[in-house]
C-alpha cells in the first residue's frame, strides 16, 4: 500500500538529536561540581549539530510536557573551542538574560528572538558581542529588552531583577547598533515608542530587510537612507501618512512591501496611492495591503470583470492599479479587504476570505508574527470544514497544527484551532491522514488541554480525541492522556457535556489494553475518580450517561487486575452503593463485581447477606437479555467455588443459592448474542475440573458453549490456545459433574474440532 502524504519518518538526525537531549548525562554530558551540567572533554560539536541541538531543545521545552528543561543547558555552548553555534532561534518567556550571556562567545550569524519577554537591557549588552558576525537579527515582541529594570546597574542579580515591578523599568538609551556592519536582516517588530527607531537604525549601513511592525514612525524620511539596498520592508500596523508613502515609493529596490494592518486607521487606501506604489516600485514581487479600507473605487465594473475564466494576467486585472504591473506578483495580501472578492487578481498566491485557498494562504502567511489575523483565518477554515468541504486537507491540517504549536499560550488560537481540528479529523477526512499527521494532532490537542483549564478548549480537545481509534491511536501518549482526563473529572461541578465526553474517553481507554496499562492508570487515581462520580450521581439521584460510563470504566479497569479490584473495595465504593432502579446499569455493575469475585483474597468481602441477596435476586433479571442474570451467576460461581466452610451466613443458605443458580442457567438461550468481550478464558477455566461446586462448573461450561457456538472464529482459537480442551476432558471424567454439564462439554469440544477442520473458518 502506498504511503500517505506526510507519512515520511523523522530523519536520523532528528531522532538522534531528540534522544541526546532527553539523555544528556548518558550521551554528551556529566555532572560536575555543585551538580552543574558539563560537556564531556572529548566532545567537539560542529555548528550543524549545535544549531540543531539548541533549536530542537526549544521545541521540546514548549511542545513536550514530558521533557525536563535542563538548568544550565545554554552553558554547554559557552566554549567555542568545543561547540560552534551559528543559527539560533529562541522563543517565549522561557529564555533569560543568563542564557544569552552563556553563548556570548559564539560567532552567531543568525539570532532570532521571538516574544522573549524576560530579556532585559542586560541582553542588549550581550548582543554587542555578536556585532562582528551577525547577519540576521530578530527581536520581534521582545519589547522589555530595551529597558533596564528599576534603573539598577546592569550587573545586578537576575533573580532580584525579576522581582522588580514592571512599572519601575526605564528605557535603555545607551545601546546602539554601532559596529553591526554585516547586519542585513533586522526585525524590530513591537519596538516600544520610547525608543527612537531612527537613532537606533542609523549606524546600520548594510540593511536589506527591515521589519518595523507596530513601530511609531513620526518622521519616516530616514528610511530613504537605505533606498539603494532595501529589498524588504514590513510596516504592519504602522500608522501610514502621506510622507511615509512618499518615502516608501522612493525605495526603488524593494521586492517585498507590507503595509497591511489589523487595527482600523484614519488613513484610507486610494487608487492613486496604489498606482504610485506599482509605478514607483518596479521590482515588486510581493505586496500586502490587508486590512485597508479602500476610499474610492479601485475595481472595474462587476459585469465587465466577471467575464471569462479567472486570470492572473495584469492586463485583465479587476483592480485598476495592478493593470500596470509588468508581471503577476508572487504574493498579494488582500485579507480583510473587499478586493479579495474580485475575479481577476494578478498574483500567484493571494490572502483573503473569498475561498479556501485564500484562507489557507492567510493562515500560512500570518501565523508566526500575526496571531490575531491567523486566528480569524482559522475561524474561517473552521466554517469551511464544518459547512462545506475542505479540499486541501493535508495542507489545512499542517497549518492548524503549526499555528497551535507556535501559539501554545494564545487562548484565541487554541480555541479556534482545536475547533477546526475536530472537523478536520472526523470520519469524512480520515482516510487521507497518515499515522504521523494524526499523532501530531494528538500532541497539540494534549498541549491545549494541559495549558488551558477553560471550558471551550477542554471541550474542543476532548471532542477531537473522540475522532481517533481508542485506545490504539492514543496508546503512544497513554499515561498523559489519562492523567489529563482525570484532571478534568476532578472538580465536583464540572461542565456536564465535558464530564460526559471525558468519562466516555476514560472508559474507551481502559477497554482492550494490557493489564500493565490498567494498573498504571489505577495508580493515577482512576478508580477513585470514577467512584467519586458515581457517588455524586447517587447523591443527586441522577442516573445518566456519566453514571453508566463510570460503571463501565470500572468494569473494564478491574478486568484481571487485582490491585484495581482492591482499590474499588478500599475506596469503600461498594459499601455505599444503593443499586439504582435503572436495570441497564446492572450489567456494568455486576461485570465489575465479577472481576472482584475473580480475586480470591477479595471474595470474603462480598460474602455478606446484603450482597449475596442482591446477586441472588438478580438471577431472575431479564434486563439486557441474559447479561445481568449471567453476570450475577458468574459472581456467585466464584463465591461458592471457595467451598461450604467459608460460607459463614445462616441466610441465604449456600445450597439454596446454588439451586437458584442452576435454575437460572437452564432458563438461558444458549444461542444468545452477547454484550461481552473476553480477552482470556482463565477466570472461567479455573472453575472447570472441580467437585466442590458443580454449579460453578456448569456455569463455566455453559459460558464456553455459548461463546464458541455464537462466535466460533473468535473464541475457538482462544479456548484451544489456553488449554481448555484438556480441562473439558477432565470434566467428563469427574463423577460429580452433572450430565447436562458433560453434554455441553462434549459439544464445546466438538465445535472446536469442527472449527479446526474447516479452513474457511480459520481464514475469515
Amino acid at each position: 500500500m502506498a504511503a500517505k502524504a506526510g507519512d515520511n519518518p523523522d530523519s536520523l538526525m532528528a531522532l538522534t538529536t531528540a534522544f541526546c537531549l532527553r539523555n544528556l548525562r548518558r550521551t554528551m554530558c556529566y555532572l560536575g561540581e555543585r551538580n552543574k551540567l558539563c560537556l564531556r572533554s572529548d566532545v567537539f560539536l560542529p555548528s550543524e549539530i549545535c544549531d540543531k541541538l539548541v533549536n530542537t531543545y526549544m521545541e521540546l521545552v514548549h511542545m513536550d510536557s514530558n521533557f525536563e528543561p535542563q538548568d544550565g543547558f545554554f552553558q554547554l555552548f559557552s566554549d567555542p573551542h568545543s561547540t560552534r553555534l551559528t543559527r539560533v532561534q529562541l522563543r517565549e518567556d522561557f529564555v533569560r538574560d543568563r542564557d544569552l550571556e552563556a553563548i556570548g562567545k559564539q560567532d552567531l550569524i543568525e539570532l532570532h528572538l521571538t516574544y522573549c519577554n524576560n530579556l532585559s537591557a542586560h541582553s542588549l549588552r550581550t548582543l554587542t558581542r555578536f556585532r562582528q558576525t551577525l547577519v540576521s537579527l530578530s527581536l520581534f515582541g521582545c519589547s522589555r529588552i530595551f529597558y533596564r529594570k528599576g534603573g539598577a546597574p546592569l550587573a545586578c542579580d537576575e533573580e532580584e531583577e525579576e522581582e522588580r515591578p514592571a512599572s519601575r523599568q526605564v528605557p535603555d538609551t545607551d545601546f546602539s547598533f554601532q559596529g553591526f556592519n554585516r547586519l542585513r536582516l533586522l526585525n524590530l517588530g513591537g519596538l516600544p515608542e520610547e525608543v527612537d527607531a531612527e537613532a537606533l537604525l542609523k549606524p546600520l549601513p548594510a540593511l536589506t530587510s527591515l521589519d518595523l511592525s507596530g513601530v511609531p514612525l513620526p518622521k519616516a524620511a530616514f528610511l530613504a537612507h537605505w533606498k539603494e539596498r532595501l529589498a524588504s520592508l514590513v510596516l504592519y500596523n504602522v500608522d501610514l501618512s502621506e510622507e511615509l508613502i512618499n518615502t516608501v515609493v522612493e525605495l526603488g529596490h524593494l521586492r517585498h512591501l507590507d503595509i497591511s494592518r489589523e487595527r482600523t486607521s484614519k488613513f484610507k487606501m486610494t487608487r492613486k496611492i496604489l498606482t504610485a506604489i506599482v509605478q514607483g516600485l518596479v521590482n515588486l514581487v510581493s505586496l500586502d495591503i490587508s486590512g485597508h479600507i479602500m476610499l474610492d473605487n479601485c475595481t472595474v465594473p462587476h459585469f465587465e470583470e466577471a467575464m471569462g475564466r479567472p486570470s492572473i494576467e495584469p492586463c485583465k486585472s479587476s483592480i485598476y492599479p495592478f493593470q500596470e504591473l509588468k508581471r503577476p506578483l508572487q504574493f498579494l495580501g488582500l485579507y480583510n479587504t473587499t478586493l479579495c472578492n474580485v475575479t481577476h487578481i494578478p498574483a500567484y498566491k493571494v490572502t483573503g476570505s473569498k475561498n479556501e485557498d485564500q484562507v489557507l494562504n492567510a493562515i500560512e502567511a500570518y501565523t508566526e508574527f500575526r496571531p490575531e489575523l491567523a486566528h480569524r483565518a482559522i475561524n474561517q477554515l473552521f466554517d469551511i470544514a464544518r459547512i462545506q468541504h475542505c479540499s486541501q486537507l493535508l495542507r489545512a491540517l499542517q497549518l492548524v497544527i503549526a499555528a497551535l504549536k507556535c501559539h501554545k499560550y494564545d487562548k484565541s488560537i487554541q480555541v479556534t484551532g482545536s475547533a477546526a481540528l475536530f472537523y478536520l479529523t472526523n470520519t469524512e477526512y480520515r482516510s487521507d491522514q497518515s499515522v504521523r499527521l494524526r499523532r501530531q494532532v494528538i500532541q497539540v490537542v494534549l498541549n491545549g488541554m494541559e495549558q488551558y483549564q477553560e471550558v471551550t478548549v477542554q471541550r474542543n480537545c476532548c471532542l477531537t480525541l473522540c475522532n481517533f481509534s481508542i485506545p490504539e491511536e492514543l496508546e503512544f501518549q497513554y499515561g498523559r492522556v489519562n492523567r489529563l482526563l482525570l484532571k478534568i473529572l476532578e472538580p465536583a461541578r464540572q461542565d456536564e457535556s465535558i464530564q460526559r465526553i471525558a468519562v466516555h474517553l476514560c472508559n474507551a481507554l481502559v477497554c482492550q489494553v494490557d493489564n500493565h496499562h490498567k494498573e498504571a492508570v489505577g495508580k493515577m487515581g482512576f478508580v477513585k475518580t470514577m467512584l467519586n462520580l458515581i457517588q455524586k450521581k447517587l447523591q443527586d439521584r441522577m442516573c445518566d450517561q456519566v453514571m453508566e460510563f463510570s460503571w463501565s470504566a470500572l468494569w473494564n479497569i478491574t478486568d484481571e487486575t487485582p490491585d484495581n479490584c482492591q482499590m474499588v473495595l478500599f475506596c469503600q465504593g461498594m459499601l455505599g452503593f444503593e443499586f439504582p432502579d435503572k436495570q441497564e446499569l446492572h450489567r456494568n455493575m455486576l461485570g465489575l463485581l465479577g472481576n472482584v469475585a475473580e480475586v480470591r483474597a477479595l471474595r470474603p468481602q462480598l460474602l455478606t447477606p446484603q450482597f449475596i441477596s442482591v446477586f441472588s435476586n438478580l438471577l431472575d433479571s431479564k434486563a439486557d437479555g441474559i447479561e445481568v442474570s449471567y453476570n450475577a451467576c458468574g459472581v456467585l460461581s466464584h463465591i461458592v467455588f471457595d467451598g461450604p466452610e467459608v460460607w459463614a451466613m445462616e441466610e441465604p443458605l449456600r445450597d439454596t443459592v446454588m439451586d437458584k443458580m442452576m435454575d437460572a442457567i437452564q432458563s438461558w438461550d444458549v444461542t444468545s448474542r452477547r454484550n461481552i468481550n473476553y480477552r482470556s478464558f482463565e477466570p472461567i477455566l479455573r472453575l472447570l475440573p472441580q467437585s466442590i461446586a458443580p454449579v460453578s462448573q456448569h456455569w463455566a461450561t455453559w459460558a464456553l458453549f455459548n461463546l464458541v457456538s455464537v462466535y466460533p472464529s473468535k473464541y475457538c482459537p482462544l479456548l484451544i490456545k489456553e488449554g481448555g480442551i484438556v480441562l473439558l476432558e477432565k470434566v467428563l471424567e469427574l463423577q460429580t459433574s452433572h450430565e447436562g454439564t458433560k453434554d455441553m462439554a462434549r459439544k464445546v469440544m466438538e465445535q472446536c474440532e469442527n472449527f479446526k477442520e474447516d479452513p474457511m473458518e480459520t481464514t475469515r
